[in-house]
């Protein structure tokens, strides 16, 4: 059973988000995004391939879904051919918190300016950065 995640960015207003599947705890997605997307471009880039099933160091190209490269990004949409696997845009970040109902445990969100943070739970005071959770 993987731990599950949703990876969002700030889109002005806007939050647009994607599903995780795998790994989604601070040591595992938190620790991959925080070392290799660590810039607007690349998470822009991420978000464009929907939803995943796992989080790798690179976004890479459209693989077997079965035997992907291992530092290659699993996609659902782009390796298994799968519909419907778009990120989602919300209109704020209460909105994303309340309808992102995919039963995920870690909620992790960028800004240009503060970089990542992460929530447990998506009732929340307030995001911590991935510094504070490991």
């Amino acid at each position: 059973m993987g731990t599950r995640s949703t990876i969002a960015m700030s889109e002005g207003y806007k939050v647009k988000a994607i599903y995780c599947h795998w790994d989604g705890y601070p040591e595992g997605v938190g620790a991959t995004l925080a070392e290799h997307y660590t810039d607007a471009k690349k998470v822009r880039q991420l978000l464009e391939l929907g939803n995943i099933s796992a989080l790798r160091q690179e976004i890479g190209e459209a693989q077997e879904f079965n035997s992907p490269k291992e530092e290659w990004t699993i996609a659902y949409g782009r390796d298994r051919g799968e519909t419907g696997q778009e990120a989602r845009t919300f209109t704020s970040v209460s909105d994303w918190l309340e309808n992102f109902n995919s039963g995920e445990e870690y909620f992790y969100f960028y800004t240009e300016a503060e970089g990542w943070a992460v929530s447990v739970g998506k009732y929340f005071t307030s995001l911590k950065t991935l510094e504070e959770v490991k």
